[in-house]
């Protein structure tokens, strides 16, 4: 089974990029997915623990828990040691799913793959990216969205120059979504070894 990780700055297109590869058939494991669902579940009680009125009415309060980074990006550390494990273990679940099932090719959606050095546990990475000024217009139209949040959130990830030279495959999402797709399409086939156009 070959296992791809997809990683990408904010507001490159990762998200669309994944949805491509789940279109062709390849199973996707989404982490930001996984992490919605345990902010609603398993790391509620932790996150409660660690960062006192980040949750209500049984969830994590994103808002609230944003707002306590924002104010000590130092705490990002004790949430990752939260979350992190949580996540891993989820992943290791899906790919022995997939395993099972016999899936010759896998896509592990992981927003920090570089920052996590989850690139060992992959056996190529796909870097989506775009122009910078097409990201900033995609991320500042998210809701509740500021310059300091986008400046903080790029603090913390790493360069898209550096992804990009560390790339096994590049999708440029700059374009229109047909060129999205025939780049997700081409990185399939040939990572299966697939014959096609």
């Amino acid at each position: 089974m070959i296992i791809l990780g997809l990683t990408g700055s904010i507001g490159m297109g990762k998200s669309t990029a994944a949805q491509m590869f789940a279109d062709l058939g390849v199973p996707v494991n989404d982490a930001d997915a996984v992490v919605h669902s345990l902010y609603q579940g398993e790391a509620v009680a932790p996150i409660e623990a660690a960062f006192p009125g980040a949750t209500a009415a049984g969830a994590v309060d994103r808002k609230e828990l944003s707002r306590q980074l924002a104010e000590n990006p130092s705490l990002f550390k004790k949430l990752e040691a939260i979350v992190h494990p949580l996540v891993r273990r989820a992943e290791r679940e899906f790919l022995a799913r997939q395993r099972a099932k016999k899936s010759p090719l896998v896509l592990l959606d992981i927003p920090l793959l570089f920052e996590t050095k989850a690139e060992d546990r992959v056996d190529a990475v796909v870097v989506v990216t775009c122009r910078p000024e097409i990201q900033r217009e995609r991320v500042m139209k998210r809701p509740g969205m500021t310059e300091e949040k986008f400046a903080l959130i790029l603090s913390r990830q790493v360069p898209d120059a550096e992804k990009r030279a560390k790339a096994d495959y590049i999708i440029d999402t700059s374009g229109e979504f047909d060129s999205t797709r025939g780049q997700v399409a081409a990185i399939v086939r040939q990572v299966t070894g697939q014959k096609g156009p």
